[in-house]
């Protein structure tokens, strides 16, 4: 008898017609004599939804008070999971993250797990029920519920399945698995059949929404056998492991959330340059690709997310207001694949069909399993097109 993890996100639940295909795909593992533990998120459009209210009553809402407050969108979830497979004859019990024995930080919002005591789910399955764990939650040491930043519930199913050293870990979505790119972009996206802990890892950093990059660092830790997969087909999805294959291109991700900022002022000093970083930083937002444009003049230009904006928009307003800046929206592009550093023709074909399409590099990153290129402009989608085409076979 395996003991499995099945992870199931917004999109899957959005409904009760959902919420029975969800049911049945559960049943179908259970009844093949699996201890079957669950993880679901919020329903649907539910947490943003929350943020929404709570932003209505205040411009900044206490982070403390978020996480009560966005913690109830998945108990909502696993209650009703509950009510139905109890319907359907099937023994189940709902657990919030305190519930299950998910002991976080005490950060608020982006909350780490520092360990989990297993003693409640391991009772639970050996009176046979199947076990629903709200994901994207936990307490900490004050005994104040925390959630994991968006993406969390896929933290809290890896994590789970790490701590009751499970044989397997069911990532359920609207896709059936990841894909060489976005194939709402590029309509012969190819279906990538395994991928690398470090090459999940890349993607998921690179903004490709598959799984949170923490439940990957995770899964890679403690060897945890992903496989990603819809919840709505049985198609054979892609498996994440520790398996390292040829130096090849798997996957391109094009992430347009990147504003490029430049800054300028009179005079150069470590002064202007402290104070910079120190109110970018207190404000939570974290400055990357810093380039100095001068070597006599405070000239210095950075990258920072489309989300970061507003706030540093504010702050051009009043704490750094002595600075005249621009600001653009640009792209990145990453191809992601083990052994790329050592494959100069990938590289090489890339620069050409960037130069061809008379597109300006602002910065290269280049690592063991990425070359990632940030653009000066927002680039459109028939380049990636192109260099899916070109790099994919």
């Amino acid at each position: 008898m395996e003991t499995i993890v099945l992870k199931f996100g917004g999109s899957s639940l959005a409904d009760n017609i959902k919420l029975n295909i969800v049911a049945n795909k559960i049943i179908d593992f259970y009844n093949k004599k699996n201890k079957v533990i669950v993880v679901l998120s919020a329903q649907g459009k539910t947490t943003d939804n929350l943020i929404k209210e709570a932003k209505e009553l205040s411009y900044e809402p206490d982070k403390r008070e978020m996480d009560v407050l966005l913690s109830t969108g998945e108990q909502v979830s696993i209650s009703k999971l509950a009510i139905l497979l109890k319907r359907l004859g099937y023994k189940s019990i709902s657990l919030t993250g305190w519930q299950a024995g998910i002991y976080t930080s005490n950060t608020n919002e982006e909350s780490k797990i520092e360990y989990i005591n297993t003693e409640r789910i391991q009772k639970e399955l050996e009176n046979d029920n199947i076990v629903i764990i709200a994901g994207f939650q936990g307490i900490n040491d004050n005994k104040d519920i925390t959630t994991l930043g968006r993406g969390g519930s896929d933290t809290t199913a890896v994590a789970v399945a790490a701590a009751m050293k499970a044989d397997h870990c069911y990532i359920f979505s609207d896709v059936d698995g990841v894909y060489s790119t976005d194939p709402n972009k590029i309509t012969d996206a190819k279906k990538i059949e395994e991928l690398s802990y470090d090459e999940m890892l890349d993607l998921s950093n690179e903004g490709a929404k598959v799984l949170h990059n923490r439940c990957v660092e995770i899964a890679q830790k403690y060897n945890v056998l992903i496989e990603t997969g819809s919840t709505f087909n049985n198609n054979i999805g892609t498996q994440i492991n520790d398996k390292i294959e040829e130096s090849t291109v798997k996957s391109i991700v094009k992430n347009d959330n990147i504003f490029l900022i430049t800054l300028k002022y009179e005079n150069y000093n470590e002064d202007i340059l402290n104070k910079l970083y120190n109110s970018l930083l207190n404000n939570d937002i974290i400055p990357t690709n810093i380039i100095n444009n001068s070597t006599n003049s405070f000239n210095i230009s950075f990258t920072i997310k489309t989300s970061d904006l507003g706030k540093f928009q504010e702050l051009l307003e009043s704490e750094l207001s002595m600075f005249s800046s621009s600001f653009t929206n640009i792209s990145r592009i990453s191809l992601v694949g083990y052994g790329i550093m050592n494959n100069k023709n990938i590289m090489k074909k890339t620069i050409e069909l960037l130069n061809l399409n008379s597109v300006e590099i602002f910065s290269t990153q280049l690592e063991e399993c990425k070359f990632s290129i940030m653009l000066k402009e927002k680039i459109s989608n028939k380049v990636l097109e192109q260099l899916h085409h070109e790099l994919i076979k």
